[in-house]
């Protein structure tokens, strides 16, 4: 059990974001997305709602949910906040990432589970994703950023009312070396022990 626990604390520690135009364009074969899916599959979830969806983009479809999610920026943005530059990176955030997916937590029929476990459910899908994905050499990037939180969003992607966008996480092979990790905070503050 030792030798297990010590493969998933290295995956854990050694896990890092990258920028989506970090990424070389390489393609992830298909089969090793649904691998990481189905270790999302398998997040805790309260009273079995199993509340994480993904709507996954790859090829042409990728580039297609960029175009969209650019022009839902600069069609929602009042003119005096838009910015061209956010809209292109928008546009082109998808260029160099092999699969686009948008992780959704689709609310369930069973009112008394608060929608905040659901939400904490789907973000450890998320979790089990990434953590699979750096397991396997992808390198990934979970963003919120441009139109990911705002209902006009829910609305392109056909969501219900009570259903949340978790972010768009953008999957790939990079060239650049993995960062060294840090925390600014010791453990020991995080921490408070009864015993």
């Amino acid at each position: 059990m030792q030798d297990t626990f010590l493969t998933i604390q290295e995956i854990i520690r050694t896990r890092r974001t990258t920028k989506p135009d970090q990424m070389n364009g390489r393609q992830v074969p298909d089969e090793q997305v649904w691998q990481l899916l189905a270790l999302a599959d398998w997040a805790p979830t309260h009273g079995h709602t199993e509340p994480w969806r993904f709507k996954v983009y790859t090829g042409a479809k990728k580039l297609q949910f960029c175009e969209a999610h650019a022009a839902l920026y600069k069609q929602e943005m009042p003119p005096d906040k838009y910015q061209q530059d956010k809209y292109n990176k928008l546009l082109h955030m998808g260029d160099k990432a092999s699969h686009v997916l948008v992780a959704v937590m689709q609310r369930g029929s069973l009112p008394k589970i608060p929608a905040l476990e659901e939400i904490a459910a789907t973000a450890c899908a998320v979790q089990n994703l990434l953590l699979g994905a750096a397991a396997l050499g992808i390198a990934s990037y979970w963003g919120s950023g441009g139109m990911a939180y705002h209902p006009a969003m829910k609305t392109m992607l056909q969501l219900g009312e009570e259903d949340v966008v978790l972010g768009i996480l953008y999957l790939g092979y990079t060239d650049k070396p993995a960062l060294k990790g840090k925390r600014m905070i010791p453990l020991e503050e995080k921490v408070e022990w009864h015993a």
